[in-house]
Order: C-alpha cells, then structure tokens, then sequence
C-alpha cells in the first residue's frame, strides 16, 4: 500500500503561501496578486477559490482552530489506553508539538491578526480553541486529581504559551537546534511543567 500523501491542491497551496506572506509581512502588507504570483496564478485568479483577502484569513484561522480540536479529540481515542491519563497526555503534547514546530506562521498569524475575522468567525475560533483546551484540562485533572480545576487550566495555558513560542525562535540552522532537538527540548519542558502540578519534575526524553 503506498504511503505517499497526496500533493495538496491548489486551494491549499494559496493558503500556505498566503500564512507565510502574511505572517512576513502583515495582513495588510501582502496584495492579492502577490499572494496569486507565490502558487503561479494570477491574482484575479485567486477569486475562483476565495472571495477575498479575509477569506483567506478566516479559512486559515478558524480552519488550523478545529484541525487541533479534532487532532486532539482522535489522539485521546487513539492514545494507548493502558498507560492511562499519561499517555493520553504525552500523545496531545506531541501534537502540538508538531503544529508548533511545521505550523509557525499560524501562531503569528493569530496572535497578529485574530481581531481582523469578523466577529462570527473570531467567536468561532474562541469556541473551538477553549474546547480544544478543555480536552487537556480533563486529561491534566485525570493524571493530578489533588490539582483544582482553574490551576490545571492555567498550567495548559502555560505549557500552550510556551510551546507556542516557535515563531521567535528564528530560523532553524541560525543558532536554532535542529527540528529533532528543538522536538526533543519541547517535550521535555512540557512534560516537565505538567509534572510540577503534583510537585515533582520528571524528565521526558
């Protein structure tokens, strides 16, 4: 059976390189036929596939918003039950792990340009963030049961800030580990600030 991924289609490939410009460059700094010249169309091209500009936007935030929420939902399923509530937890890590590290411009997409979505979709993307978080507040409870429920949201918040800091970390090969170590760096903080909710740090290779 091949394991080949499909080659993405041509809607994606506009998104992809429409996060970048606009993660480089800014919402309002990037044209529509800049974005058309980076997938090889031209800009008034782009239209047969999105209305505009903030389509773009809103596809790419509230769309990266409910991939997590449904990633996290099928590694809770997935996850190897007989390690319990720490193998549920350390599989929802290492997906976000791997958002945060091949997803980098979506996280300053957001951050930058979250208030530019009109309000149904900036509320949507609210929704299925907090679900998202919930699904780690409920495995967190489950491991640390002593732990009451507003710390053990506020240490996934924490962990989701600090995994989220892949934007600032520069380009790989520019003083930055490679994308293995900085996997490897990552999983070792996470793990480690979740296991300081029960007072003892654990290391995690």
């Amino acid at each position: 059976m091949s394991t080949r991924t499909a080659a993405p289609t041509r809607r994606e490939q506009i998104l992809k390189q429409a996060a970048r410009l606009f993660a480089e460059r800014g919402f309002h700094g990037v044209g529509v036929d800049e974005i058309g010249a980076a997938v090889g169309i031209s800009g008034p091209g782009l239209y047969r596939h999105f209305a505009g500009k903030d389509a773009m936007l809103a596809e790419l935030l509230v769309g990266i918003s409910g991939r997590l929420l449904d990633g996290g939902k099928r590694r809770m399923q997935g996850a190897d039950t007989t390690g319990g509530p720490a193998a549920v937890l350390a599989s929802l890590i290492d997906g976000h792990i791997d958002f945060a590290l091949d997803d980098r411009s979506l996280i300053t997409l957001h951050d930058r340009e979250l208030d530019r979505l009109r309000d149904s979709d900036r509320k949507l993307v609210r929704q299925l963030q907090r679900q998202y978080v919930e699904l780690w507040v409920s495995v967190v409870r489950e491991l640390h049961p002593a732990v009451p429920e507003a710390q053990a949201r506020g240490a996934v918040h924490a962990v989701f800030g600090l995994l989220n800091s892949t934007p600032h970390l520069g380009a790989y090969g520019s003083g930055l580990p490679g994308r293995a170590a900085m996997e490897s760096l990552l999983r070792r903080l996470a793990h480690g600030a979740f296991a300081a909710l029960g007072g003892d740090v654990e290391g995690c290779g």
